[in-house]
């Protein structure tokens, strides 16, 4: 039995009776998360010196990407079979360890062991929170909460590299990951009554969907990522060969972890989660280059250039908010329309940042340009979120989770793989970095305009 049946009435905020403890405990791991994903950058450069690991450096980020993506497919699994009480939990004590791991690292290997810990820890939180959202929050508190979560990232976005940076250099690399420790447990501890009515009997439920071999398919995504990651930031025959095996294998994976008709944006549960991929792959390939083209072709000192980062970090929060406003006559079409708009505005932003990256157009620009990207993915990102939640059923809730997220990491991967090649060409003078940041950022305002014109596909199946 979930919490919302045990309440006499349905609650009126993500914050009231017994929600409130569950909501805060969820947005301190969300912030956590938050935190350690943009603080993190500051510190590995310093950490890797110290570590006389600078080879190993780039790993530090794929593996916490690669164990990120079999940690959601595992969450989804053992949720969809047993609730998604035994994924959070053992989410949680796999980020502390990463955490601890990271922190004492004496060995670059040590620190990669620490980040693969982490982001496997990270994958079973985020997709057992999403099962969590599902079983506890009545389906009109559900774009509240995530409003909330979206803003959680607010914070971490705006001040996280700059505490990571002060911590590291006043204090030490280690206290980016070990002073985050105590924060954990208090995330944990607040969790603890919502995860003693999320117990579910073995069996008690069944999917279709609950195949073991599905772990393979996460494995062959995440070493698709891989490959396609390495391929992007370090070009070479050897590296571009791993990367069409690895395309073959993330196809592969992805046919059985991704719902039937997601490549088609098939109405119901598939849609939400094709709508994620696109949305997530025009916006974040973009964000990739934005700081590096201020610096290229603008000169913008390092702080500025990252700017619009955590101006877009702002309105996203924004456009998360608006989305979650009381509900419409017609939530079915108001949907439809927050997804278009959301859509439009990433193109309109996408085009500008275009044009922003020609020398010849002031710099400032970028900052109006990229928030308009930021209010975009509030309102799309979000809603795919709630409809994903509203199409699924009890049995594929987990499964269908960790879809969304891999949605999101995969299509993201190959659009940034797309932006370092590109990058990278530029560097070896194969082409201009006007050129490189101009066909990027047209690409996907192409990639963003699919989404404007799929929108409507996001309407609830028809009945047979």
């Amino acid at each position: 039995m979930t919490l919302e049946a045990k309440l006499d009435a349905p609650p009126r905020s993500i914050f009231t009776g017994p929600l409130r403890t569950t909501s805060v405990g969820i947005l301190i791991l969300i912030t956590l998360v938050a935190f350690e994903a943009m603080a993190v950058s500051a510190a590995l450069p310093t950490a890797a010196r110290d570590l006389h690991g600078l080879g190993g450096y780039g790993w530090a980020f794929t593996g916490f990407l690669i164990a990120n993506v079999v940690g959601m497919v595992v969450a989804g699994q053992v949720s969809d079979g047993r609730g998604p009480r035994g994924p959070l939990i053992a989410g949680m004590a796999s980020f502390l360890g990463g955490l601890v791991l990271a922190g004492t690292a004496v060995t670059m290997e040590q620190l990669v062991a620490g980040r693969v810990v982490q982001g496997f820890g990270s994958g079973l939180l985020i997709t057992a929170t999403y099962v969590v959202i599902g079983e506890t929050y009545p389906e009109e508190l559900r774009p509240k909460l995530f409003a909330a979560i979206s803003s959680a990232w607010i914070l971490p976005a705006l001040i996280g590299p700059v505490i990571s940076g002060t911590i590291t250099q006043q204090l030490s690399w280690r206290w980016v990951f070990l002073g985050l420790v105590p924060f954990v447990l208090i995330g944990a501890a607040l969790t603890l009554p919502v995860l003693r009515t999320l117990h579910v009997e073995p069996g008690s439920r069944t999917s279709a969907l609950a195949d073991p071999r599905r772990i393979l398919h996460a494995f062959a995504v995440a070493g698709g990522i891989a490959a396609l990651t390495q391929a992007g930031q370090h070009p070479s025959p050897l590296s571009i060969g791993l990367a069409v095996v690895g395309l073959v294998a993330l196809v592969w994976g992805l046919r059985t972890l991704l719902p039937a008709g997601t490549v088609r944006v098939r109405r119901g549960v598939a849609a939400p989660i094709a709508i994620r991929g696109l949305l997530a792959g025009s916006f974040f390939a973009v964000e990739s280059l934005v700081p590096l083209s201020m610096t290229v072709q603008h000169g913008y000192s390092a702080t500025a250039a990252g700017l619009p980062l955590a101006c877009s970090g702002l309105t996203w929060a924004a456009g998360s908010w608006w989305q979650g406003r009381a509900g419409h006559a017609d939530e079915q079409q108001h949907r439809v329309r927050l997804v278009r708009a959301g859509f439009g505005f990433v193109v309109l932003s996408a085009l500008a940042v275009a044009v922003t990256a020609q020398p010849s157009v002031p710099g400032w620009l970028i900052y109006p340009a990229w928030s308009l990207a930021g209010i975009g993915a509030g309102l799309t990102m979000t809603s795919a979120s709630v409809l994903m939640l509203k199409y699924t059923n009890d049995a594929d809730r987990g499964s269908d989770s960790a879809a969304l997220q891999l949605s999101d990491a995969t299509v993201s991967a190959v659009t940034t793989g797309v932006a370092g090649v590109l990058v990278a060409a530029a560097a070896r003078g194969a082409l201009g970095y006007t050129a490189a940041f101009t066909v990027l950022d047209l690409a996907m305002a192409g990639v963003a305009l699919i989404g404007v014109l799929v929108a409507g596909q996001v309407r609830a199946p028809s009945p047979n």
